[in-house]
């Protein structure tokens, strides 16, 4: 790994249209005066990501007096670099025709002007919430300084989430490559793109643009894309973005960039691809380098902010929520985090990450999304599981719409109906695991959850489907025989 450019919101500048410029004073406003600390806070949130947003808003709504620092833009990486403008560009090439660079990136953006009214700096301000613009440091375990001022605190929650990985591959740096932090910026497109790495990042980002007639090549080390997905979805993903006209590259190691003049070639082996900009989307690092963690008695292990199941550091007077301190970097992980912390930190610290449920959703065409184990984790924990799959082909809905790719398959435990985990692959997967998520939140298994009436024709009708597959299954022979006993008795 190699250091990273630094990137701030604050000494940005946007050539391109007035929605990035109202888009960085709602989140990094101009000529903002941070306010005179209170003399003591009940709660400083270091980061105003969506951990730290509803860490600060939620606490302020109970009463709290609350600090929220934040050094680059409010709303954090899922705001600004990361959710929004993804989502919004998929979206974009989804449903247009013919979509052209300039259209699809003029949306992105107009989007994440319009959310960022919800993560901007005066809409905290007025739940009562002291925002300072600037980067936190621990003086010790009850104070945070930025940059003049010195907040004093009874509690502290670290919520800082991550930044891009760049791997240590010679020549890499020289070519200025984008990350997930600068492609939305884009103003000119590259004619050829490479992309290191085919995880979510990587494959949502190879489909949308080769939609916009980027040549995109998408380089991973394992043998498949998606190499921790379902692999006949990690298969159909593979067969969409063929499609497209994506170049697909796996089992490969980069060995290094070479250049000339404008353009750079990929080495991998053999394999040379000349291209004009690389993409680098290879995993995330917790953001602690600027913390003086050391000041405060946290520490870090494996590279994150080591946590209990209550999420309280080595210091118990601070905590950690997000990406910061766990391996799971989805905004929904930090959501429930920020809920679990401002129990913990204002009140008894009883709640725990013990039982949370995080779901994981690819968001290309066909989507793809799990939750809880897959099948080889349970092989290798020697578990006993049952397989309950349905094709969303099979489902009126999808025939009506001729939209028959797809399937859901639901793991369970042998012989019963408790739910271990499940794959959907379907253009709304991300919207389908719902059901099952609130169902293993709640302990409620097939036979449970198969007792609802769903509308038809939804392709929401699977989780009838898998029911009554499992209710069938509980038709012993001996069952059998007297069934029919009792009809012939009684016919």
């Amino acid at each position: 790994m190699i250091d990273r450019p630094k990137i701030n919101l604050s000494n940005l500048e946007y050539p391109g249209a007035d929605h990035d410029r109202s888009w960085h004073q709602l989140v990094f406003p101009r000529n903002y005066n941070n306010p005179t600390p209170q003399s003591r806070y009940h709660l400083v949130v270091i980061g105003a990501g969506p951990a730290g947003l509803i860490t600060a808003i939620a606490a302020a709504g109970l009463g709290a007096k609350v600090a929220l620092i934040e050094q680059k833009g409010m709303g954090g990486d899922c705001l600004n670099v990361g959710c929004v403008p993804s989502k919004a560009l998929l979206e974009y090439t989804r449903r247009t025709s013919s979509p052209s660079f300039d259209d699809a990136f003029t949306w992105l953006r107009s989007v994440r002007e319009s959310i960022a009214i919800n993560d901007s700096v005066d809409r905290y301000l007025g739940h009562g919430v002291d925002v300072f613009l600037g980067s936190g440091e621990f003086i010790d375990g009850q104070t945070v300084q930025v940059g003049k001022n010195r907040l004093k605190t009874r509690r502290t929650v670290i919520a800082t989430g991550s930044h891009p990985i760049l791997p240590n591959i010679p020549g890499l740096i020289e070519s200025e490559p984008l990350t997930n932090e600068s492609i939305f910026d884009l103003i000119d497109p590259p004619k050829r793109l490479a992309i290191l790495g085919a995880g979510a990042v990587g494959c949502e980002l190879a489909q949308a643009l080769a939609c916009l007639g980027i040549e995109i090549n998408l380089f991973e080390m394992a043998d498949t894309i998606l190499p921790m997905a379902h692999k006949k979805a990690s298969a159909e993903i593979a067969r969409s973005l063929i499609a497209k006209n994506v170049q697909l590259h796996t089992k490969c190691q980069i060995s290094e960039i070479r250049h000339s003049d404008t353009k750079m070639t990929v080495v991998a082996g053999p394999t040379k691809t000349t291209v004009d900009k690389i993409l680098v989307a290879a995993g995330r690092q917790a953001n602690t380098e600027t913390l003086c963690l050391e000041k405060a008695g946290v520490k870090i292990q494996n590279g994150l902010i080591a946590v209990d199941n209550k999420l309280r550091t080595t210091n118990p007077r601070v905590l950690a929520a997000g990406d910061v301190c766990s391996l799971l970097k989805y905004t929904h992980n930090a959501d429930a985090h920020a809920r679990i912390v401002v129990q913990n930190a204002l009140f008894a610290p009883t709640a725990t990450t013990t039982n949370l449920i995080i779901p994981h959703c690819t968001y290309t065409n066909p989507e793809v999304s799990s939750v809880g184990k897959t099948s080889q984790e349970l092989q290798a924990e020697k578990i006993s599981y049952d397989v309950y799959r349905v094709e969303l082909g099979d489902l009126d809905r999808s025939q009506t719409e001729g939209d028959k790719k797809g399937f859901v398959e639901v793991l369970t435990n042998k012989g019963g109906d408790k739910i271990l985990g499940a794959t959907i692959l379907a253009r709304d997967a991300g919207e389908q695991i719902t059901p099952i998520c609130i169902a293993m939140a709640n302990s409620l298994g097939l036979k449970e959850i198969g007792k609802a009436a769903i509308p038809y024709p939804t392709r929401g009708e699977y989780v009838k489907r898998l029911a009554d597959t499992y209710n069938r299954t509980r038709i012993t022979p001996a069952a059998n025989r007297l069934i029919k006993t009792w009809f012939r008795f009684t016919s």
